[in-house]
């Protein structure tokens, strides 16, 4: 049996934050910075979430409009796995509370960490599991981000966090949709860019507060070359393990960080810019989230088809990096569903 996407949702909250908002912000402290980060990355706005409202809370939000475009309820759904690495709570799961909150009584959960590249490891775990047990017919896979929450507000680092979650519900059938994976990772880069208290290595203490610890910080910049080499790296790796050629991908969404980063990327792979899609200008960086709500969106957008080839490539911090290729259902009507 083969794990089939078929179909997809996506939800942003409502406080619309501009770069002029951020400018005024942050005019005395770091003139220059979003003018930096708007010309580096393409970045034009990011919504943010009211502050009653939780990373599960978006999850459940996406997760309601993927499970009604495939007519399916919660009850019917037989296992959640939810990509965060801005959860709730550092235990329990918040798949967990996602689960309660959907009503998903028959489900079982977990959560993936891999920062931004859960929702490819996500989906990757979902397709293997599906394929071994015959029981899980129905797998909600959700990518989740409220990271502007877990940011001081002097930091301008900001710039870069929106909030939002997207979900996929994938179906076992006898079709394949899922062809291959590939991973990348290099630990010695995790320091760079974390949240350092509450966690065993530094518990949270009015020490760690007062220092700024338990907030999310970028200590040192990653490389470029981590995407710019890496990304080519794990598209070809991708088709390898799956017996394709790159050049008959029909669609690529990457982690939706960068557009130069994208358009170089593109080049190296020889494929024009026409076979990818991207939201970082009208929603920021959604971390965790952004590769399912670019899926969403240009499945929308009816840029993608059924039969289409896809990869999905997702880079986080740590670092970690993961690959998905599937296939369009040539019956996919469900994913095409406004």
């Amino acid at each position: 049996m083969h794990a089939n996407i078929v179909s997809t949702g996506s939800y942003i909250p409502e406080i619309k934050v501009t770069n002029d908002d951020l400018r005024a912000r942050f005019d005395v402290t770091a003139p220059e910075f979003v003018d930096k980060m708007e010309a580096s990355t393409g970045i034009l706005a990011r919504w943010w979430a009211p502050d009653d409202v939780v990373t599960s809370d978006l999850a459940v939000r996406a997760s309601r409009i993927a499970l009604a475009r495939a007519g399916k309820t919660p009850e019917d759904v037989d296992l959640i796995i939810v990509g965060t690495d801005s959860p709730d709570y550092i235990t329990p799961a918040t798949s967990v509370i996602v689960q309660a909150k959907l009503g998903a009584k028959n489900a079982g959960t977990f959560d993936v960490g891999c920062a931004c590249a859960s929702f490819p490891t996500a989906f990757s775990s979902a397709a293997g599991m599906m394929a071994t047990n015959p029981h899980l017919k129905n797998v909600l896979v959700i990518g989740v981000y409220l990271m502007h929450k877990l940011t001081a507000d002097d930091d301008p680092m900001i710039f870069f966090y929106g909030d939002g979650a997207g979900a996929a519900v994938l179906e076992q059938s006898e079709t394949q949709g899922f062809i291959s994976s590939a991973f990348r990772a290099d630990g010695s880069y995790a320091p760079r860019w974390a949240i350092h208290a509450g966690g065993t290595v530094e518990p949270t203490t009015e020490e760690s507060i007062r220092n700024g610890h338990t907030r999310v910080k970028m200590y040192d910049r990653y490389p470029p070359e981590i995407n710019n080499e890496g990304w080519p790296l794990l598209v070809r790796q991708v088709a390898k393990n799956g017996g394709f050629a790159v050049g008959d991908i029909d669609f690529l969404i990457f982690t939706q960080v960068r557009k130069p980063t994208i358009e170089l990327v593109m080049n190296d792979l020889g494929l024009p810019m026409g076979k990818t899609h991207m939201i970082m200008e009208t929603v920021g960086y959604t971390g965790s989230a952004c590769i399912p709500m670019a899926l969403d969106d240009a499945l929308q957008a009816g840029k993608i088809k059924p039969r289409d080839l896809v990869v999905l490539i997702g880079s986080g911090v740590g670092y970690n990096q993961a690959g998905v290729a599937f296939r369009i259902a040539e019956d996919g009507a469900r994913l095409f569903i406004k």
